[in-house]
């Protein structure tokens, strides 16, 4: 049996750091940039909808949340600065960004360093031809 979701204790938005931090029952409190946030966005338009049709998003690392909405008793939407609106964060999603952090960074590395992409690319420059192929 997996031990009960922490919830959390209190939310607060730090614009000027560009992190959102979360403590939860468990006494655990996280500091979560918002850029890894919106990197790891549970919607479908960053993670696909299957394995294999993840977007690798870039240009975020001066993304803030300009609103935060709760989602009943186990969520929250926020309103990116970039016009992303449909991701919405479980207290579960948001205590594993929180607590894998650092590995989730390695991670975006590797995947933008294998994908040959700069972390400050913007979305709108690597537009592809929809097909794939040359003409």
């Amino acid at each position: 049996m997996t031990a009960p979701t922490p919830h959390p204790t209190h939310i607060t938005v730090h614009r000027r750091t560009r992190e959102l931090e979360i403590g939860f029952d468990d006494g655990a409190v996280f500091r979560i940039p918002f850029e890894l946030m919106r990197v790891y966005s549970p919607s479908a338009e960053v993670r696909g909808h299957g394995p294999g049709q993840e977007v690798l998003q870039t240009g975020k690392r001066d993304v803030l949340i300009d609103a935060l909405e709760p989602v009943g008793h186990y969520a929250v939407q926020p309103r990116f600065s970039d016009g992303h609106d449909t991701g919405i964060y479980t207290w579960e999603q948001l205590y594993e960004l929180g607590s894998r952090k650092e590995a989730l960074w390695e991670s975006y590395a590797a995947r933008l360093a294998a994908a040959g992409i700069d972390r400050d690319a913007s979305m709108t420059s690597r537009a592809s031809p929809s097909c794939g192929h040359a003409h």
